[in-house]
């Protein structure tokens, strides 16, 4: 099946999720934020090294209102010199229940800093553009079969915006479980595995994700929160192999260290 095919597959998905979260209730009429501050020992995007597995800062400021959120995501970034030393997401979606499942459904917009972006703007006498800000649609789900334990689905959908990326579509499975609190420390195990599949353009002649088209990743750790603090440590993996030594260290399995704070 063809990246497009299933890309229209899945926006039918999103759809009928659409749909079925129309007539459902309305949460607390009333603004609230939240926002978490925090470092970490490397910027992975989906099982890939997006700062030159060097540490990062990073920022999540969400505005929430009924349904309704808008975010912005700020951090640091190398990612080969193509992408950085920054990048801004802005993100609109709403947060919906039907029953007992809770719906996330939302567009991003991935803006980046591009000192060093090849031919930037548009390149002369061509019609090509070096602009690698692209955006992208999500829909997820989560359900609660017992308590302490959240089951996930995700599926990300990425239209073809040039340099920006070529069309995709990313399915994530998940799974979380609270454990009882230890002396200070209220622990979740949880654990991910994604696929993405990657269309092709002049740009990205054999896929978007370091020169694939396909391949799956995964991560698996423990969250150890304490009142707004919080630190996490995470095994992230890949199936990526593309023969090339510096692009395969960028995929590789490695532990992950964050700690931050979130407020209020």
């Amino acid at each position: 099946m063809t990246v497009s095919k299933k890309i229209a597959g899945a926006a039918a998905a999103v759809a009928l999720s659409l749909g079925a979260v129309a007539g459902s209730a309305q949460a607390e009429d009333k603004l609230n934020y939240s926002w978490t501050v925090a470092g970490e020992s490397d910027y992975i995007f989906r099982g890939i090294s997006y700062n030159a597995e060097d540490p990062h800062v990073y920022s999540y400021l969400e505005f929430t209102y009924n349904l309704f959120y808008l975010g912005l995501y700020t951090t640091n970034m190398d990612y080969g010199g193509s992408l950085g030393p920054w990048e801004q997401d802005i993100y609109l979606g709403i947060r919906p229940t039907t029953g007992p499942i809770s719906w996330d459904i939302a567009a991003w917009w991935y803006i980046y800093g591009n000192p060093n972006e090849p031919g930037a703007g548009v390149t002369p006498g061509t019609t090509d553009v070096w602009d690698s800000d692209y955006i992208e649609f999500r829909v997820g789900a989560t359900y609660s079969p017992i308590t302490n334990l959240t089951l996930g689905a995700t599926v990300w959908l990425t239209p073809d915006q040039d340099y920006g990326s070529t069309e995709n579509v990313s399915y994530e499975g998940s799974i979380a479980y609270t454990l009882p609190q230890m002396h200070i420390f209220t622990p979740t195990l949880s654990a991910l595995v994604g696929h993405s599949d990657s269309g092709t353009n002049k740009f990205y002649p054999t896929g978007y994700w370091l020169g694939e088209d396909s391949y799956t990743y995964w991560n698996a750790g423990v969250k150890l929160a304490v009142d707004k603090f919080w630190m996490d440590l995470r095994y992230w993996d890949t199936d990526i192999d593309t023969g090339d030594p510096t692009l395969d260290d960028w995929a590789d399995s490695r532990f992950l260290f964050s700690a931050g704070v979130t407020l209020p």
